[in-house]
């Protein structure tokens, strides 16, 4: 996702989840407002339907998990913490990496890549134009795609 803190565009409920009214938000969170809140990072073309909501908010909310919510938004205030370091790590890193991203994720979306590419020395990028937040569930085929033809040019994969 947000790779870059100085990129990551937070939308409203993560902002409010960090502040003292998380815990109360946590516990308002239904799977009506998640909906809405989750479709909303997908491309226009790929929202999940009803169905695959309802299963999305079954994984969040077992065992409680949604009651928690707020929490799991500290990964913001750790990226923050941690930037140095964390992207210090990724730039000196000399393995091959390929970044596959929804340009239209409006959280870490095509402003992502371009901080990514400035940062990257020879970065190479597959930007799935009409997708957002989620390429791996919006475009599977297409993240597959594009991840068999990296792991075929290093020889992680036969050609056939």
């Amino acid at each position: 996702g947000g790779l870059f803190p100085e990129t990551h565009r937070a939308r409203l409920i993560q902002k409010l989840m960090l502040t003292p009214l998380g815990p109360l938000l946590s516990r308002l969170l239904n799977a009506r407002s998640f909906a809405r809140s989750f479709s909303a990072v997908f491309g226009p073309q790929t929202k999940p339907d009803r169905d695959e909501l309802a299963v999305f908010w079954q994984l969040i909310a077992h065992g409680g998990g949604n009651l928690i919510a707020y929490r799991l938004m500290r990964y913001v205030l750790e990226r923050r913490a941690n930037r140095e370091r964390w992207v210090g790590a990724l730039t000196a890193c000399t393995l091959p990496i390929r970044l596959i991203n929804g340009a239209l994720d409006p959280v870490s979306g095509a402003h992502m890549v371009a901080r990514y590419r400035e940062l990257m020395a020879n970065s190479d990028v597959v930007s799935l134009d009409d997708i957002g937040h989620y390429p791996q569930v919006e475009a599977p085929e297409r993240v597959y795609a594009a991840l068999r033809e990296f792991w075929r040019r290093f020889g992680a994969i036969s050609p056939a």
